[in-house]
Parts: structure tokens; C-alpha cells; sequence
């Protein structure tokens, strides 16, 4: 098929039309690694009642964007979609998909400027997570391109330098020599890049003579190893991680502009250390006052600067190990290791000063919204990681009287599709 694109939409993909001259004319297709005004040949791939999926042959005219990919593994490695557009224009395509998807799902038109916050492009991550297999033969790398399958690397451009020469360690020293229980390895750096976190996930069942075993290898082989953990991958995504084994320290000390942290094996941080202090910044800046909830609050990120401001913070955590954590971190607060459902259900108090709320990918839902409106805090800064989930969640705000005040994107993840934005909203 020859194709025009019309589009970049989230999830990365270009969105054209099947020509006139074809069955189907008119169904959308979606075609990777494309840009938007360029024309291609692609061939399909997936073919559903309401659209299909297409991989790209060639690129007959391309968009003045276009440059060449910076990673040898791009297109065949699913961690990157953008590396062929420009940085510039990369960001710009996701305040369009922004702004595209609060409009659609929402009916949401910006009432103010969406400010902008660009990164470094490469090397920005301080936190990545290999895959492992043994069979049918070895395997260190990330998931081939939609796909299970792993796909062998020995570089990752957009990780720090000190998380490259781990994997270039790791994989060169452990060719033919991977136990079959390993499942998956997570590098963490800290904010000096100096001292790696070293996380391993086993097989469910795997026994802790194993674990150890792997525990000492993997400390002996990589470079500046504060501690390395092994877990037993969890059954169940609602399950708990297992620890298996603990050599040196089992946390990494993060220090930020404006706090240091400690932050467990298995425990969320942010992961582009270029943007982590701008990020505090933006949703903690001039704002102070008697009361602010920090939903879920991780290792305390945000509550560290908000128990600066007002008289009070509660902070709410359901991970048990961010939960720890946060007790570690932040003094004077109050502590809740709850899920934000469970805590704002059964609470009844005075209405907040402010409300910061960073969920994940699913967003806050209704019941949360239904029971942040019935707390009335006078503020709601939204972290949010999925413009989805977002926009479904700020038009329930809207509708409950809350507006929009200031719009940021933050871009946390450059060569991806992911979009990181923080919203500020007020009755």
C-alpha cells in the first residue's frame, strides 16, 4: 500500500487512509516509525473490522523532520517510537496528541498556555529494566518491537552512561553462563551516576541457594554496586514481590536539588535524572498553607517540599516498600500506607489547601475523583503519565466545578511516545 500520513497518534503509530483505489477505502491504518505529511509503502499486517496495522517498507517522501536514528537496535526494539523525528518536532507532536486527546475525550480546550519543559535527549535514564532467557538461547535485552521475544543488545542509548557499561559488562561476561531461573535484571543509578541498585527477578519457586548464588555473581561482576536484591516474580500483579536474597544495601541514596532520598529495591522513583528537580518545581512552587494530601506518594518526592509549606501533610502510599521509604524520607508528616481508594473513602475532614495526585497509568477513576470533590481541596495539581486516563479524569473535575489553571508537559521520556504533564486546577 502507498500511503499519506495524516497524523502521529499515541502509542507512537502515523495514522493514514486506505486509498480510494483499494478495498476498504477509507479505514484507518496505522503504520510505526513514520512521520506526519510523509508518503510510504507499507504492508499489512493486522486487519480488524475498524482498522489496520501495517509495518513500514519505504519511505517515498519524507517529512523534513526525518533524521537518522541514533541506536542500532531502533525499529526492531520496542522501547523507542520517535528516533526518527528530530527532538524539536518530537516534542511538538506530543502537545498535539495532548491537546488532541483532552479535546476528544473530554471536550477540553486549554484555557492557558501549555508550557513546555524539554530534555536532554539521550542518556536521561537512570533506571532500566533488562529482560532475561535461557532458552532457546541466551537472551539480555528489551522486548523486540510488539512482541515477547527478547532481543539481544549490548547498548541503550537513552540509559546513563554508568547503566551502559553495566549492560555491556552483564552481557559480555554472562554469554552462555544465565541461570534458567532469572527472569529479569533492573539497573538503578543514582543521581551522580556513580553507584548502581541492582534488582533480579527470579522464576516463582526459585529456591534461595539459587537466588544467592546469582545475588553474588551479579555483584561480583558489575561496577559500583551499592547492593544487589533478588526477588521471586509475582503470580499475580496484585501480589507482593518475594525477596529471595540481599547482598550490600538493599536502597540507593538519591539527592535531589532540594532533598535526598532513599529509595528500596523495588520501589518507584522518577526515571529521567535531568528533569527530576524541574518536575518537583513545577508542582510544588509557591503553594504553601495548613493542609495538603500527597496521593500516591511514592518514596515522597513531593511531600518532602510540601511538609516545608503547610502546617500539616498527609502523605498516602499502598506500596509497602515505598511506603517504608517515605517514612524514611519525610519527617513531620502524617504517614498512611493505604490505597488512594481505600483512604479517601473513609475520611472525612475540612477541605484541603491543596491535593497532589501522580497515580499511574490508569488514572484516578471515578470514585477517587467522586471523593476528592467531596474533600473540596481549594487546589489539585495532577501528575499524570497517560493523557487518556487524564483527560477522562480532568473533564470529571470540570464538571464538578474545578478549572484549569496552568498546563505543563513535561517531557520525561525523549525517542517515546510516553507523555508526562503536570495540570493545576482550582474551584
Amino acid at each position: 500500500m502507498q500511503l499519506e500520513i495524516e497524523k502521529l497518534i499515541y502509542g507512537g503509530d502515523g495514522l493514514a487512509r486506505m486509498p480510494s483505489s483499494q478495498a476498504g477505502s477509507g479505514k484507518s491504518v496505522f503504520v510505526p516509525f513514520v512521520l506526519e505529511g510523509e508518503c510510504v509503502e507499507a504492508v499489512r499486517v493486522e486487519e480488524k473490522p475498524g482498522f489496520i496495522r501495517a509495518s513500514l517498507e519505504s519511505v517515498l517522501q519524507a517529512s523534513s523532520h526525518r533524521v537518522e536514528p541514533n541506536c542500532p537496535y531502533f525499529q526492531r526494539c520496542g522501547g523507542c517510537h520517535y528516533q526518527q523525528a528530530a527532538y524539536d518536532r518530537q516534542v511538538a507532536i506530543k502537545a498535539e496528541v495532548l491537546r488532541e486527546t483532552l479535546a476528544r475525550t473530554a471536550k477540553l480546550d486549554l484555557p492557558c498556555e501549555l508550557n513546555i519543559h524539554q530534555s536532554s535527549e539521550w542518556q536521561y535514564r537512570n533506571r532500566t529494566r533488562l529482560q532475561v532467557r535461557t532458552t532457546p538461547r541466551q537472551a539480555v535485552g528489551y522486548f523486540r518491537f510488539r512482541s515477547h521475544e527478547v532481543m539481544p543488545i549490548e547498548q541503550c542509548p537513552i540509559s546513563s552512561p554508568l547503566i551502559n557499561r553495566a549492560i555491556q559488562l552483564l552481557v559480555r561476561a554472562e554469554a552462555g553462563r544465565m541461570r534458567d531461573e532469572i527472569r529479569d535484571i533492573e539497573l538503578f543509578a543514582n543521581h551522580q551516576d556513580e553507584a548502581l541498585l541492582v534488582s533480579a527477578f527470579c522464576a516463582p519457586g526459585t529456591r534461595r541457594a539459587a537466588a544467592r548464588e546469582l545475588a553474588e555473581r551479579l555483584r561480583e561482576l558489575l561496577p559500583a554496586v551499592a547492593g544487589v536484591t533478588v526477588f521471586a516474580q509475582a503470580r499475580t500483579p496484585a501480589d507482593d514481590l518475594t525477596q529471595l536474597a540481599s547482598l550490600g544495601s538493599d536502597q540507593l541514596f538519591y539527592q535531589t536539588k532540594e532533598h535526598g532520598y532513599r529509595v528500596s529495591a523495588g520501589s518507584f522513583f522518577q526515571v529521567n535524572r535531568f528533569l527530576i528537580d524541574e518536575l518537583v518545581a513545577i508542582v510544588t512552587d509557591g503553594l504553601s498553607g495548613n493542609v495538603a494530601f500527597d496521593v500516591y506518594a511514592g518514596a515522597g518526592l513531593f511531600s518532602a517540599i510540601l511538609a516545608r509549606h503547610f502546617d500539616q501533610v498527609i502523605a498516602v502510599e499502598a506500596s509497602p516498600k515505598a511506603w517504608r521509604d517515605l517514612k524514611r524520607n519525610v519527617s513531620g508528616i502524617e504517614v498512611v500506607h493505604s490505597t488512594a481508594e481505600r483512604y479517601l473513602a473513609r475520611i472525612c475532614l475540612p477541605a484541603p489547601d491543596l491535593a497532589v495526585v501522580d497515580p499511574p497509568r490508569p488514572g484516578l477513576g471515578k470514585k477517587v475523583v467522586e471523593d476528592l470533590v467531596r474533600l473540596g481541596p481549594v487546589r489539585i495539581v495532577y501528575v499524570s503519565c497517560d493523557p487518556a486516563t487524564l483527560a477522562r479524569d480532568l473533564g470529571r473535575f470540570r464538571d464538578s466545578g474545578y478549572r484549569i489553571e496552568r498546563a505543563h508537559l513535561i517531557d520525561f521520556f525523549p525517542q517515546t511516545y510516553h507523555i508526562e504533564s503536570v495540570f493545576h486546577i482550582s474551584r
